[in-house]
């Protein structure tokens, strides 16, 4: 039997076929259905295919070249060819879902200890719907992969993206090409600690 939790993959490699745009409704209706802080539902989706996916990969490609000139994220540059083979797996997936939290504070915004919780707490819930969205994507026969690599690209995204709240992530769908094998887990006993 088929069990999503135990099945997913993240999946690098996405046949051409057109992902219908009902069964991407269907995805982000079941990201919807998340826990979330105080039920703020801080998330708000943005989906790229067709024409606009050009324009945001490019958009992503000029954030990679300015990230070798003029770094935001200078302690992470043995990163950068990852999110390079990130871009060319986001221009082979047929969709391209990104996440914001629409509650969430500027990256270069100072904030109070408060703050900090509170954006906290709507990341954990937008991670949440992310996670929802994966699962419901397997269990539909799509392949997913989940991206923080465009934090490489942040201003440009951000740019190109021109909409409310910080930008958390990316989600690749399609269908799958591949079939990996589990990738290692932390035996159970290593991350359990019992107190009684």
């Amino acid at each position: 039997m088929y069990n999503p939790i135990e099945d997913r993959r993240s999946i690098r490699s996405f046949s051409t076929r057109d992902v219908p745009d009902e069964v991407v409704r269907a995805l982000i209706a079941a990201g919807t259905k998340a826990p979330s802080s105080k039920n703020r539902q801080p998330w708000r989706f943005v989906v790229v295919k067709g024409a606009a996916k050009q324009q945001m990969l490019d958009a992503f490609a000029d954030g990679l070249r300015r990230e070798e000139r003029q770094p935001l994220l200078p302690g992470s540059k043995q990163h950068l060819a990852g999110a390079r083979y990130t871009h060319a797996i986001m221009k082979q997936a047929p969709v391209t879902v990104f996440v914001m939290n629409t509650l969430g504070c500027d990256l270069y915004q100072s904030r109070s200890p408060e703050e900090k919780l509170y954006d906290l707490a709507n990341v954990q819930s937008v991670g949440a719907a992310i996670q929802n969205i994966l699962l419901a994507a397997a269990e539909a026969g799509l392949g997913s992969l989940w991206i923080c690599d465009i934090f490489f690209a942040y201003e440009e995204l951000r740019g190109w993206l021109q909409t409310d709240g910080e930008l958390v992530a990316a989600i690749a769908l399609g269908y799958p090409l591949e079939s990996p094998n589990p990738r290692p887990r932390k035996p159970l006993d290593d991350v359990i600690e019992w107190r009684e």
